[in-house]
């Protein structure tokens, strides 16, 4: 059983939550907390494995809370926010604070059974989550050199859980000259643009959420729109980016695979990939087709990982060149791309 504690100053949705997850029998809602000082008294109390976080709360907010808690008793919390720019922003800043996820509450396009759902698999995936392992992104764009050489390559990034501060990290230490890179992150929808600028802020990189037909350019970095799939293609000697509908792969939308394949068509031999921290096999299959076209690939190892299930099932699968500590992935890709003809 996973023992959840839910924390939100709204008695409703304490009651929802509190309703939706008792019904999966993997699940225990242990207590519920109007606000940080109640949880705090009772997550010392309960010992739950897994916190829902509201950011938005009277008192002590959120991410105040989750900080402290970070330091003090480090544990998965998911956020739970609700979709508007001030919420999007918090809830962002509080995955960079050590949250393993974020969603959203049920809106008018967001039904109370999606939310249950999608919930409870994001907790039964931040019971697995290694919390204690956060690398911070640090001096970001300091010390950033120049790439000191034209390049048609593409860099793809892939992540999940724990995707936003590894891929955070990464972007934030590419040179404002680096290859045109294309992301796909789980997050989900209007999260991703709030993602995209907060790092564009951070990088000496320009990072956008892509749209229908972007060039992908040296110095830009596009990610994936949420519930919308991201693929590369080209024309002539230049490379674009469709922004699609369609099925959930690997229960993705974006998925990895659907973009990394994508580049092992559109892109071949002059590619990079790279499968981060995540939940699940999403990516690994992409990644695999990458390296038979003659891209190199890098995954992310165990001990830096939030979750390792991505890059693992990559490594089980023979499609990963390189197995490398967060740290030092900016420095490889940077090495791969120079290294090229």
């Amino acid at each position: 059983m996973i023992r959840v504690l839910i924390v939100d100053d709204s008695a409703v949705v304490r009651q929802i939550l509190q309703g939706s997850l008792s019904a999966d029998p993997d699940i225990q809602v242990v207590g519920t907390a109007p606000d940080p000082y109640v949880a705090r008294d009772m997550i010392v109390q309960l010992q739950p494995d897994v916190v829902t976080l509201d950011v938005e709360m009277p008192r002590m907010d959120g991410i105040t809370f989750l900080r402290k808690l970070m330091h003090y008793f480090p544990l998965p919390v998911i956020i739970v926010s609700s979709l508007t720019s001030t919420g999007g922003e918090l809830a962002l800043e509080a995955l960079a604070a050590g949250a393993v996820g974020v969603m959203c509450k049920p809106g008018a396009a967001f039904t109370l059974g999606d939310m249950a759902a999608e919930l409870i698999a994001k907790i039964k995936t931040a019971a697995c989550a290694r919390v204690s392992r956060r690398l911070d992104a640090g001096a970001r764009t300091a010390g950033v050199t120049s790439l000191g050489k034209s390049t048609n390559q593409i860099v793809a990034l892939g992540a999940s859980t724990g995707g936003t501060v590894a891929l955070e990290y990464v972007l934030c230490r590419m040179p404002a000259d680096a290859p045109g890179i294309v992301i796909a992150q789980h997050m989900p929808a209007l999260f991703t643009k709030q993602f995209a600028d907060r790092v564009n802020r951070l990088s000496a990189m320009e990072i956008r959420e892509a749209q229908e037909n972007d060039s992908v350019l040296p110095g830009v970095a596009l990610v994936a729109p949420g519930d919308k799939h991201l693929l590369l293609r080209c024309s002539g000697a230049r490379h674009f980016v469709s922004v699609k509908d369609g099925l959930l792969v690997h229960q993705q939308r974006p998925s990895v695979d659907v973009l990394f394949r994508s580049v092992a068509r559109s892109a071949g031999k002059n590619a990079i990939g790279v499968i981060l921290t995540g939940m699940g096999t999403d990516g690994a299959a992409g990644l695999a087709e990458m390296h038979q076209a003659g891209a190199h690939t890098i995954a992310q190892d165990e001990a830096s990982c939030i979750v390792f299930g991505m890059p693992k099932a990559a490594i089980e699968l023979g499609a990963v060149e390189r197995v490398l500590p967060l740290k030092d992935i900016p420095d490889a890709i940077l090495q791969m791309v120079r290294a090229t003809p």
